[in-house]
Formats: C-alpha cells, sequence, structure tokens
C-alpha cells in the first residue's frame, strides 16, 4: 500500500457518511460560479457549504450554482449564513428540506454584524429543535469546550468551532481549546472561520480535528485555484503530521548525533 493510499483510506464520517477529504470549502465573495467550481476542483472538497438565504430560486434565467457543481457529485451542506436568531436558522433549514431535500445542515446563528460570532444561547436552542424534527446539524460554534459539550448532548452531530472570526483570515488564535474541544467530543471536530493559509489548516489538523472549513481563504486569495490546491496539501499534511505522533517538545538542543565517544 503506497503512501496516498493510506491517506486516502484515511476517512472520517458524520451522521452516517463517510468522506475522504477532510477540506470542506464555501461557495461565496467567488468571481463567477465558474471560478467557484474551478477551485472546489483543485481542492479536493467532496462537500460544499451554501447560504439558504443568498440562493437564486426566483430568477430561472440567471445562472444558478447547481449548473457548475453538481450535487449529485459534491455534496450540499446548506448553511443559516445571515441568521440572528433560532427562530430564522429554524425556518431557513425547514425551506432547505422542503426544497432540496437536505437533512445534513450547517448550523450558524450569530450574535452580532460586527464579529459574527455565534449567539451559543440561540444556537442551542435552534440545534435542538433541529435535531428533534430529524435533521443532522453541524453546529458553528465559540471555541468552549463546556459550549461544545453542551451542542453534542443537544442533538448536534458535528462540532465546528471558529478559529478566529469569520472572514478574518487571523488563523486559530486558541489552540488551547480547541485541543480541549477535540479530547472531549464524541463527534467530529472541524476548524470553522478564520483560517487564511495552508499553514493554519495544517495547525488545525495537527490538533487532532476532523476536517477544516473555509471559504474567504480560497475566495479571496490572488489565486483562488492555487489556494485551494495549497489548502488540499495543508490539511492533508496536517493530518499526516498528527497520525504520525509530533515529537515531544524540550527546553534545551537534544543533539541528533550523540556527542559521546567521538575522535
Amino acid at each position: 500500500m503506497n503512501d496516498m493510499t493510506k491517506i486516502g483510506a484515511d476517512t472520517w464520517t458524520v451522521a452516517g457518511r463517510t468522506f475522504t477529504s477532510r477540506l470542506i470549502v464555501g461557495t461565496g465573495k467567488y468571481k463567477d460560479f465558474e471560478q467557484n467550481a474551478a477551485a472546489v476542483e483543485a481542492s479536493g472538497a467532496e462537500i460544499v457549504t451554501v447560504a439558504v438565504r443568498r440562493v437564486n430560486i426566483s430568477d430561472p434565467k440567471a445562472p444558478m450554482l447547481t449548473d457548475y457543481i453538481d450535487p449529485k457529485k459534491i455534496t450540499y451542506l446548506p448553511n443559516t449564513a445571515g441568521c440572528f436568531t433560532a427562530d430564522d436558522a429554524i425556518r431557513t433549514l425547514r425551506l432547505a428540506r422542503e426544497a432540496g431535500g437536505w437533512d445534513l445542515v450547517k448550523l450558524e446563528v450569530l450574535g452580532e454584524a460586527r464579529t459574527l460570532y455565534p449567539d451559543m444561547r440561540e444556537t442551542l436552542k435552534a440545534c435542538e429543535v433541529l435535531a428533534k424534527e430529524g435533521f443532522a446539524p453541524m453546529v458553528y460554534c465559540v471555541d468552549d469546550p463546556i459550549a461544545a459539550k453542551q451542542l453534542e448532548e443537544a442533538g448536534a452531530v458535528a462540532i465546528m468551532p471558529l478559529g478566529a472570526p469569520i472572514g478574518s483570515g487571523l488563523g486559530i488564535q486558541n489552540k488551547v481549546t480547541v485541543r480541549l474541544i477535540v479530547e472531549g467530543a464524541n463527534v467530529p471536530v472541524l476548524v470553522d472561520a478564520g483560517v487564511g493559509t495552508a499553514s493554519e489548516a495544517a495547525v488545525a489538523m495537527e490538533l487532532g480535528c476532523d476536517g477544516v472549513l473555509m471559504n474567504t481563504a480560497i475566495a479571496e486569495a490572488k489565486d483562488p485555484i492555487r489556494m485551494a490546491r495549497a489548502m488540499k496539501l495543508g490539511v492533508e499534511a496536517g493530518r499526516e503530521a498528527y497520525l504520525a505522533g509530533r515529537m515531544a517538545t524540550r527546553r534545551y538542543a537534544d543533539p541528533s548525533s550523540p556527542l559521546a565517544g567521538l575522535i
């Protein structure tokens, strides 16, 4: 078995669905659908997020995302971007299920427009209702291990802590809490938001996360297609490093060659 076969066999599962790629990409901010589709192809992603509230459902003449990214080949993950209350998020995902039959969904309930931080009280409320209605919610949340456990108990099928504010590109600001969430979770954990470049995607995977979700980091790169490819490699490298088990850190040097018995 060669190395690529090993990487390919290292799958992850959410809500009974198994995927090979650990990179999820968004469908916003791209120049056009064609560029978006090319970035998805270069990233190797098998899941794309789609903002239900921004989907064209009224103009049949306008181009549609499904014309460029085939929902039979790529899993669509409807999300509640732009929702600021539990009721709005629930209503949005009910609409998505009616329109496309989707039950694997991404829940996010934002607290305010400036930081786009999640409102955890509204998020928990929405998660409980959606889970009872048969949805499988993957949930965007603060990087808080207590909140993550509460979401899991409320029916979340994946926990998605932010690395930094949405669209900021600041990278993972609190590796300690992300690792604690990973250690305490019985469902997949994916860093969602804040990643800006491939090294930061690798960090998320080295912390033991099951995957990384990103949109702006690729869409706003000077060369989105090349950045999509870089992110794919970053996620794969970080995952391999995590599985390999990194060396211990030391306060002082430890020579590669023994100093005793020198000529």
